[in-house]
Order: structure tokens, then sequence, then C-alpha cells
């Protein structure tokens, strides 16, 4: 039996700003809420603005940095720079809505 094609979903909530050198996204999490699974084709800049303990769950096959579960704790402010290929599921595993902008560079 074939295993049904994967769905990939968009890297975050909504789309606020696209041009030809970016394209800037929010991510919104409810308390246990996850984010749609989702492919870094791009290198791109990730700022956390609330929240208190977000998670990733790479799929089994993603080519970025993470290839395991992770959780972290939420450092409103903080900019990380992420290199492209990871795909993964965004999970809100805290008490509060989880909020970031990802900025992606074209």
């Amino acid at each position: 039996m074939d295993k049904p094609e994967r769905v990939l979903g968009d890297v975050a909530t909504r789309l606020l700003v696209e041009n030809e050198r970016v394209r800037i996204w929010e991510m919104d999490l409810a308390p246990g809420a996850r984010s749609d699974t989702h492919r870094h084709d791009v290198d791109y800049v990730l700022v956390q603005i609330d929240g208190d303990r977000i998670a990733a769950m790479p799929e089994p096959d993603s080519g970025g940095a993470y290839t395991t579960y992770i959780e972290a704790d939420v450092a409103p402010g903080k900019a990380r720079y992420i290199r492209r290929g990871g795909i993964e599921t965004a999970i809100n595993i805290g008490q509060r809505r989880y909020r970031e902008i990802l900025i992606e560079l074209k």
C-alpha cells in the first residue's frame, strides 16, 4: 500500500509582507496548537515575540539543523538566523499564546 503524499502548509500563520527580497510572516499559536507541517526553502530570521515554551517536531527527512524533537523556553526579542532545509511542525507546549515574526530571505 502506497503512503499518502505529504501536504505541506505555510511556514507560519499569516503572511504580512512580501516583495522581491523578503517574505515576512507572523506565527500565532494558542496553547496546545500546532502549525502546519512546513518546509523552509530559504534561509530565515526568527524573532520570538511572546509565549513561554515552544517545540519543533522535525520530519524524518528534514534537512535542517534540528533532526530530533526539541523544546525551548521562549525568549521575547531574541533573533535567530536559521538555514533553509528544515521540514517541521511547531507546537506551542506552553501555557501562553506563542507569537513570532519569521523573515524569509529570498
